[in-house]
């Protein structure tokens, strides 16, 4: 497994997996470098258009791409972690904020990462999303009656499962036109979805890193 992480310019909710491994690859994109500055990660590489803050000028590894263009930061970030091996992205600032399109770009960039062979997973405030495809996927309970909630990406999901949950599913399907897997919970220490067909976005809870 190499793992990249990524640090975008949207809301930081605070720092769970964190780079320790040898080989891991950080990409701070845009803004997302003063977070980077902020808990003392030194990124491996800094790109961006800074349409977000100004190029700094004490950092040297810097790839500076033009504002007209198809990707976004992030999504660039992603591409150069595929470019590099890399098969599991962990991304940090991709919700948030008063952008409501980055959110849903970013949904989506799980989707191409998971196509790619790779598995992403972006960080939202005490929650966790990822996207599978054709596959199962366990989620480990972190909360006592912990929110999973599983979307429907693309046209429809067929052979929909869920298990050690308050909802089950079984052999269900699932469209975009109807939230059907919104707010189910944990109930077992480990819930299991599972799509035949299809690829599903799925969220769920984890522990609180600071009192509220």
């Amino acid at each position: 497994m190499k793992r990249c992480f990524i640090f975008a310019a949207g809301t930081f909710y605070g720092l769970r997996e964190q780079p320790s491994l040898p080989g891991d690859f950080v990409i701070a994109a845009d803004a997302g470098y003063r977070v980077c500055r902020e808990t003392g990660i030194v990124p491996d590489l800094l790109l961006g258009d800074f349409d977000s803050m100004d190029q700094p000028e004490d950092f040297k590894n810097i790839f500076r791409c033009p504002v007209e263009k198809d990707d976004t930061d992030t999504m660039l970030a992603v591409k150069t972690a595929l470019e590099r091996g890399c098969d599991t992205v962990y991304l940090y600032g991709g919700t948030g904020g008063r952008r409501l399109d980055h959110t849903l770009a970013n949904l989506q960039t799980l989707l191409f990462l998971r196509r790619r062979g790779a598995r992403g997973f972006l960080y939202d405030n005490d929650f966790l999303w990822t996207v599978i495809e054709n596959e199962s996927f366990c989620v480990e309970k972190t909360v006592d009656w912990g929110l999973l909630s599983v979307f429907c990406l693309g046209d429809r999901a067929e052979g929909v499962a869920e298990t050690g949950v308050q909802y089950p599913l079984q052999d269900a399907v699932l469209t975009p036109e109807f939230p059907l897997g919104v707010s189910n919970h944990i109930l077992e220490p480990q819930a299991r979805v599972c799509v035949s067909r299809g690829a599903l976005a799925i969220g769920w809870e984890l522990a609180p890193l600071f009192s509220k």
